[in-house]
């Protein structure tokens, strides 16, 4: 990257860090359980909910516990349940329309990221009618309170039920943008483990690394903050300690709620100190070849740490500390080489590899420019590359039968 985008990126990162204590960020409430929601929306004053989840979670009747406490109560709901993998407009405005069919006043988004990405628009779009969801596109265009919005993770991954960002894919153009506002956090995140037993232990494992991912990026960014990097450290600490248990005995309640824990904990890391280079190069990864978040980030991320070298050594230091896989005593480049080691261990045991069948050359350039546009200059990474240095992770990725054939 030359030079003077170094400054204009730095500059930009460094008014954000400053910016940090003024804004009005906050950590949802937590709830451990779907059966405590009735007390809440009654000690809200709502009146009556709209569920929103996917396809798969209403197949699986993933919802029963929480319909069956809200009928106990008395407490009237509409589900939503054809949220797709990456929601789009259309989803946003069926759901809006039995929200406001059925009077609802709270929104519970139940699934993974896609779901709770749907409830925040939703709830967006319940406060602002006369505003599209592109117009809301960007930072700080919600600005107004929504409705009690709940979120159940049925994962323990993406962290979206600390976030205050929403990614919405328009259905005519498939054009994917995100609304970031703080009145997109959910006031309350239900860290519930009975929902998570169902996932199979590959999906169990990818989310689980996604979460890893947030906390590592969160923790070796420049925009740190005292909470963030202890926020970030217990979920390493927690993840380290629980993933293999959750991969192997998926119906292990305590391992299962520690992982629904340490995804919080990252998400909340994360939503504050942002993310890296991993995350924009499997953004666009999963954009133009559908390869879930999760697992690509998981190849990705010991590939990028790497590549950043000795100027993240200390910081690894202590997330190596954390995670148990090195003493403090060590120098900071043998605890760092550790615990990138340690990720690739976990990457292994899981059947996680380290390239992308799907790659094709021709879209490497178009790709390591979406990259380029996401991180910078926003990302506060511990060393900027441009495109043409992001161009080295793609090419990283492409199978050795594939370079075979470009050889032929």
């Amino acid at each position: 990257m030359n030079l003077v985008r170094k400054i204009y990126c730095r500059a930009f990162q460094k008014a954000f860090h400053i910016a940090i204590p003024f804004l009005p960020y906050r950590k949802p409430k937590i709830a451990g359980s779907v059966k405590e929601l009735p007390e809440i929306i009654m000690r809200h004053k709502c009146t009556h909910v709209l569920i929103i989840t996917d396809a798969g979670i209403a197949r699986l009747r993933l919802t029963r516990r929480l319909e069956k406490a809200l009928k106990e109560a008395g407490i009237p709901y509409t589900m939503y349940d054809k949220t797709v993998a990456n929601p789009t407009t259309v989803n946003v405005q069926e759901a809006l329309d039995l929200y406001h069919e059925n009077g609802c006043d709270v929104i519970i988004g139940f699934g993974g990221g896609s779901s709770m990405d749907c409830a925040k628009a939703v709830g967006a779009r319940a406060v602002k009618p006369k505003q599209s969801l592109a117009q809301m596109k960007g930072i700080l265009k919600v600005y107004k309170k929504l409705p009690l919005l709940i979120a159940v993770p049925t994962t323990a991954g993406t962290g979206s039920e600390t976030t205050l960002a929403a990614v919405i894919t328009d259905a005519d153009t498939r054009y994917k943008y995100a609304i970031n506002d703080f009145p997109l956090i959910p006031r309350y995140a239900v860290l519930d483990p009975k929902v998570t037993l169902s996932l199979p232990p590959f999906i169990t494992a990818t989310t689980g690394m996604d979460a890893l991912t947030h906390a590592v990026e969160a923790y070796i960014g420049n925009s740190t903050t005292i909470d963030t990097r202890k926020d970030a450290l217990k979920a390493v600490k927690l993840i380290f300690e629980n993933i293999y248990t959750v991969h192997d005995q998926g119906d292990n309640i305590h391992a299962r709620r520690n992982m629904l824990h340490a995804s919080f904990y990252a998400g909340c890391a994360f939503t504050k100190s942002y993310v890296g280079y991993v995350h924009a190069v499997a953004h666009s990864l999963g954009g133009e070849y559908n390869i879930p978040h999760g697992l690509a980030n998981a190849v990705l991320l010991p590939m990028v740490l790497r590549e950043y070298g000795s100027c993240i050594d200390k910081k690894l230091h202590n997330l190596a500390v954390s995670a148990g896989v090195a003493d403090k005593s060590i120098p900071d480049h043998e605890a760092a080489e550790l615990f990138i080691q340690a990720i690739e261990e976990m990457k292994e045991k899981f059947g996680i590899g380290n390239t992308v069948k799907e790659i094709q050359e021709t879209d490497i350039p178009k790709l390591a420019h979406y990259a380029d546009k996401e991180a910078n200059p926003l990302y506060p990474v511990p060393k900027l590359m441009d495109a043409s240095e992001l161009e080295k992770f793609y090419y990283m990725l492409i199978p050795a039968e594939n370079n075979s054939e470009i050889a032929c």
